[in-house]
């Protein structure tokens, strides 16, 4: 029974962590990157709709990226959306393709990129936590419930322990890692 709980802990802290290097591959870093946009929505005849649906988004070249609908009645709703969006791009039409320049970041926005990054990862990190304290709880209500030894809890008190360990500093690294990235010019 302690191993489910573990797994079940475990599966749910990988989640986490993949999670986190989800919203970390928003955060710009001054390369073009697809990721960027992942979370827009462009309004398709009155329907949110995310732009990899309505559009094909790649890269162009290490400083831009190319978004081209496929219907060009859309070109102006993707321009919209690029627009409304908070990442700071002006997106520039060429025939039936949007074409959306990264400016190199400043040293400033490098440093509020910097906080938003280690925001990110302490909301992986509280995610992870709790995780942990929800396998705390489960643990020690079978132990009330006489359905375990007071030594078999310790020790899986120990293993969820261990993991949540683990996740963190794998949160912690790939903080380290996305601030090393923004920071670089």
């Amino acid at each position: 029974m302690t191993k489910e709980i573990r797994k079940d802990a475990e599966t749910r802290m990988k989640k986490s962590v993949d999670a986190l290097i989800h919203e970390l591959a928003k955060i710009r870093t001054g390369r073009a990157n697809t990721a960027l946009l992942d979370h827009l929505r462009v309004d398709y005849y009155g329907n949110p709709t995310p732009i990899n649906q309505v559009a094909s988004v790649s890269v162009s070249d290490a400083r831009s990226l190319a978004v081209t609908p496929w219907e060009k009645s859309m070109i102006p709703a993707v321009e919209k959306a690029i627009h409304e969006s908070e990442l700071g791009l002006n997106p520039v039409t060429s025939g039936d393709t949007v074409r959306i320049p990264i400016p190199p970041l400043t040293e400033e926005r490098r440093r509020e990129m910097g906080k938003l990054v280690r925001a990110e990862g302490e909301h992986g990190k509280v995610a992870v936590r709790n995780i942990r304290r929800d396998a705390n709880n489960h643990l020690r209500d079978m132990l009330k419930d006489k359905e375990l030894a007071e030594d078999e809890e310790k020790r899986a008190l120990d293993e969820i322990q261990k993991l949540t360990d683990h996740y963190v500093e794998e949160i912690d690294r790939i903080i380290v890692e996305k601030e090393k990235e923004i920071l670089e010019v």
